[in-house]
């Protein structure tokens, strides 16, 4: 497998579709896990065919007893009849074949019912695996791919796992037993004449299927690029619903979508064409052989060599071939499509993880939480380098704050402290906590010791309770509502007509940016962790919601680690140490008294935003002796 490419290619490995073979052999380890219950139902599958080849036997003797019958009576002889039916046994024989019949009909069912465990199961955890492996992946992934176009893959693909084994088991193997059974039964019983013009037909009609349909398979896999593309676009278009409206660009939008969609409608019209050449020439092979068949029969009765009987009998049987053969290119058509499907679900699985732990890679061990940058270089892309040389520690229990203008890196010590990527050995240095290097710790104990509260609280589309309590999922009710209640949100809760059980609605657009921001307080709250990390959650707010949250935030950072990466300056005067960033490197540190002492970097920075702050509510003010005029003029 190879490594995730750390500059912006494809999410995808860019090897191409796979060989079938290989899906399914992917696939295969999912199925022997029961291979008890797989041997039953082959068995059965069986017996239905066995049951099934017996009806035009039967069938045969039936018709022979009643020609014998009509050939006494066309001689005068018809009190013969009842004995000649009596004798022949003619009457048991209807019951045979609805014993037969039935047989067929109860062996399929049997085996249906064996199977459905298997299939279920496994598209059970080829989903699962599918869910947690994409859950295992970097940041980076999920940031170049398109979450609408994967979930539509990993759908298509779990759909065709089942397809793929109800089209093999059901369709595909149970023909080619039928198959085998009446050739053999042709050689055995009449001539080899009618097994070889069977196996020339059923081999050029196979023959036929394949290739023409591997030349249509390429229409398929652009249908599904083309679908997947469509459905990202509009899932992506409906999730930024308020800044499409913002702009006024629903028409943009529309026609963006529709694109994708007159694009699939040319490749769907170009692949329904080739799917009528195909049928057509499928039904032309199955009648040529028909045809051949039947005639020799036909000879066979006129010579006295076959009886009414066999020229049913063989009739019946190229039926019984023909109608599941003529179904057999659909199912292959199908079969195809499914193993495109399962195909790129398949390829999520061979993306491998870019932060992976190592092997035999320990819990973190929290001690007091001294977290330490040690010479830390890191880059997203090669050509651009974010962080240089980067050195500082935060003592156990005390707040260090992290600014800097935008595009300074400050966001990237988040993501590197939850490690969403990790640093280069060789020369991106190390980060510890309690002196231990957080690339040798399991990624889960790392991250249940770090607690964030973000800039942008993004919400589930589920209860407020359900949101909070995510903190810590086993909590109980009441430690929720305490959790709630010091972040100074229970009151606000309880006001709602629903209460705990309101929906936040897309993202938590139902809610306001400081309601927003107290669910977050209150689920980190509900965590609990030994270490916090504050990135810009304020900057979002007005002055006085972000007054109210800042001394939320204050109180729980007492006694825990706490990093604070942010813009406004007056949020992290209290802090023991002050970190200013340029460019990715620490140009300034100190406390704000000793930053503003030194007159660098920090004490511009603080001038200017205390000059903008004066200078709003004057703007303010002058905006609204300019409207009043224009108000009382109206």
């Amino acid at each position: 497998m190879r490594r995730f490419p750390a500059s912006n290619e494809p999410a995808l490995p860019a090897t191409g579709p796979r060989n079938d073979w290989q899906t399914i052999v992917s696939l295969l380890p999912y199925l022997t896990a029961y291979r008890w219950r797989v041997g039953f139902a082959l068995t059965c599958l069986i017996g239905a065919k066995v049951a099934n080849l017996g009806v035009p036997i039967v069938m045969k003797h039936i018709v022979d007893g009643l020609a014998s019958v009509r050939h006494l009576t066309a001689l005068g002889r018809a009190e013969h009849a009842p004995g000649i039916v009596l004798a022949g046994g003619i009457g048991l024989l209807v019951v045979a074949y609805a014993v037969v019949r039935l047989s067929t009909s109860l062996f399929t069912e049997l085996r249906e019912i064996l199977f459905s465990k298997v299939t279920e199961s496994a598209v059970r955890q080829l989903a699962l695996k599918v869910f947690r492996h994409l859950h295992a992946l970097s940041l980076r992934f999920h940031l170049e791919r398109q979450t609408g176009g994967m979930s539509r893959d990993i759908e298509r693909g779990t759909r065709g796992i089942t397809q793929l084994i109800s089209y093999s088991l059901y369709s595909i193997l149970p023909t080619l037993v039928e198959v085998g059974l009446v050739l053999g039964f042709f050689v055995v019983k009449y001539e080899a004449y009618y097994a070889i013009v069977t196996l020339i037909a059923l081999v050029a009609y196979i023959v036929f299927t394949v290739k023409v349909t591997e030349w249509r398979t390429h229409y398929r896999r652009t249908m599904n690029e083309l679908d997947s593309r469509a459905n990202a676009r509009a899932i992506d278009s409906l999730i930024n619903y308020e800044t499409v409206k913002y702009f006024g660009n629903e028409e943009w939008e529309t026609k963006r979508y529709d694109e994708n969609l007159h694009r699939y409608r040319q490749a769907a019209i170009k692949s329904q064409h080739s799917l009528s050449a195909l049928n057509f020439g499928q039904q032309a092979i199955i009648g040529t052989g028909l045809v051949f068949i039947l005639w020799r029969a036909t000879q066979g009765v006129m010579a006295g060599r076959l009886t009414l009987g066999d020229l049913v009998l063989i009739n019946t049987f190229m039926l019984q071939l023909y109608i599941p053969l003529n179904f057999l290119g659909v199912v292959y058509r199908e079969l195809k499509q499914s193993l495109t499907d399962m195909d790129r679900m398949f390829t999520l699985l061979t993306v491998e993880r870019e932060v992976a732990d190592v092997p035999g890679a320990q819990a973190l061990a929290v001690r007091g939480g001294e977290v330490r940058f040690s010479h830390v270089n890191f880059a997203y892309e090669p050509s651009r380098q974010i962080l240089h040389d980067l050195s500082f520690t935060i003592a156990a229990g005390t707040t260090t704050a992290v600014v800097g203008h935008s595009g300074s890196g400050k966001s990237t010590l988040a993501r590197l402290l939850f490690r969403f990527y990790d640093l280069d050995r060789a020369s991106g240095g190390a980060i510890t906590i309690d002196g231990q290097d957080i690339r040798d710790v399991t990624q889960d104990s790392l991250r249940a010791s770090i607690g964030i509260v973000p800039q942008d609280t993004v919400l589930f589309n589920d209860s407020i309770y359900y949101n909070i309590a995510y903190g810590r999922p086993t909590a109980s009710r009441e430690e929720v509502i305490a959790a709630a209640r010091a972040a100074h949100i229970h009151a606000f809760i309880e006001s709602l007509p629903k209460g705990y059980d309101t929906s936040v609605g897309e993202r938590g657009l139902k809610l306001s940016g400081g309601e927003k921001q107290r669910v977050a307080i209150a689920r980190t709250l509900l965590k609990n962790p030994p270490v916090l990390l504050f990135d810009e959650a304020t900057s979002a707010l007005d002055s006085r919601s972000e007054r109210a949250i800042q001394h939320e935030l204050d109180q729980i950072a007492r006694e825990r680690t706490t990093l604070v990466i942010a813009h406004r300056l007056s949020t992290v005067v209290h802090a023991q140490q002050i970190i200013v960033m340029d460019h990715g490197r620490i140009v300034e540190r100190g406390t704000h008294a000793q930053l503003l002492h030194a007159g660098g970097h920090y004490a511009q920075m603080w001038a200017l935003q205390q000059q903008k702050a004066a200078e709003a509510p004057q703007s303010q003010s002058q905006q609204g002796q300019v409207e009043l005029p224009a108000a009382g003029g109206n």
